[in-house]
This record gives structure tokens, sequence and C-alpha cells, in this order.
């Protein structure tokens, strides 16, 4: 069987806009600390006591990328009592984080050796 490969259509700057847009919610999950907090909150949510426990880090970083998540809905917060508890902003990011852990397993070599991405 035969498939057509059809070309791309051409970018508008509505198209183009979202590119960007795509691309600014990747870089979100780009920076290390940021996705190690969300590999973390994978197993449930956590207070900012706990990831700054596991991650290894001053409060004041953790906090600053927490801040970060949050802005962009990767996570969100509850109060409990006197602690912030932060959690996934929504559940398709654990859907995003388990597909690229799967990209890169198939692919680590070649990801680690890439010379072009920084």
């Amino acid at each position: 069987m035969h498939t057509t490969v059809r070309p791309n259509p051409p970018l508008d700057s509505q198209a183009e806009l979202g590119s960007a847009l795509y691309a600014r919610f990747f870089s979100g999950l780009a920076d290390e600390t940021r996705l190690r907090i969300v590999r973390l909150l994978l197993d449930g949510p956590k207070s900012v006591g706990e990831l700054v426990a596991a991650l290894g880090l001053a409060q004041s970083r953790v906090s600053n990328h927490l801040s970060c998540l949050k802005w962009c809905g990767y996570v969100r917060t509850q109060r409990r009592g006197k602690f912030v508890i932060y959690e996934l902003g929504d559940p398709r990011i654990a859907e995003i984080v388990a597909l690229a852990q799967s990209v890169v397993a198939r692919n680590a070599a070649h990801i680690e050796a890439c010379t072009r991405l920084t």
C-alpha cells in the first residue's frame, strides 16, 4: 500500500504565533529542574518542603521554578492548613511526560550525542 505524503500548508502569521506558543510550552519543560519537579509530582501532590528535600536544592530556587510551572498551568496549588501543596495542573501533563520517556528510550544515544541541542 502506497501512502501519499502531503506537504505542510504554508504558515500564516496565526500559525507562526501558534508555533511560537508551542515552543514556549515545551521550553517550560526543557529546564531540568522544572522537569524534575513535574516528574516528582507524577507520584502525587507534594509540599514545597518535600520537593526541596527530594531535589536537594535551595527553597528559593524550587519556589521560583514552581511559580513558573504554576503560572503556565503545569501545576496547581491547594492549601492544606499552613502548607501549600503542589500537584499536576492537568492530567495530560503526565501523558506528555510518558510519551517523552518513550521517545527518549528509543533515541537516547542520538539525543545524548546531539551537538545542536543545548
